[in-house]
């Protein structure tokens, strides 16, 4: 009888880890995320677009990617602790100038962040876009990401145009905004 023990968990463990396996290929498919829609030049609706946010520095207003339907969104997720999002505040605040003369705008959204140093931070990169707060997350989490700086642009229709994982730079943005600000305008 003990002869058989071991070879009965090992046909046991390979039928399991062939169970896990015929499950792993059965799952896969077409990659339904945001990146991977938009790689294959999809636009998804932005996630939680109805979610209303503190605004940074209120203590009431809030505000949503919905309230800026109609407009291009330029959404970058930052924290005052970030390099990368130092780094990336001056070419953002150049881009807003151009926005809002074409009918967009920036959205800056903390994460992972106080509200005492984001607010010293919009003070010291002279950030003059709208900030919004994502307290618990949620968000953030919407649309994927997983750190800062990322940055997603949003077309007039609240439809995910493009996205940067990780820092941007102005030749991104100039290669990016035109082509979405020159839709329906």
């Amino acid at each position: 009888m003990r002869r058989y023990v071991l070879p009965g968990l090992v046909v046991c463990a390979a039928v399991a880890l062939l169970a896990l396996l015929a499950f792993g290929v059965s799952q896969q498919g077409n990659d339904t995320s945001i990146d991977a829609a938009v790689a294959r030049g999809h636009r998804p609706q932005a996630p939680k677009a109805n979610l209303a946010l503190p605004v940074l520095g209120s203590q009431s207003a809030t505000k949503s990617l919905a309230d800026m339907r109609g407009k291009v969104v330029v959404m970058n997720v930052f924290a005052s602790w970030c390099d990368p999002c130092k780094a990336e505040a001056p070419v953002l605040e150049e881009a807003q100038r151009e926005l809002a003369r074409r009918g967009g705008t920036i959205l800056g959204v903390t994460y992972l962040d106080n509200s005492n140093d984001s607010e010293s931070f919009v003070r010291q990169e002279h950030i003059t876009y709208p900030v919004i707060r994502d307290v618990n997350g949620n968000l953030v989490r919407a649309f994927g990401s997983t750190g800062v700086p990322e940055t997603f642009v949003i077309d007039r229709q609240g439809r995910i145009a493009a996205l940067r994982r990780y820092q941007l730079d102005d030749a991104w943005l100039k290669r990016t905004l035109p082509r979405v600000l020159g839709e329906g305008s």
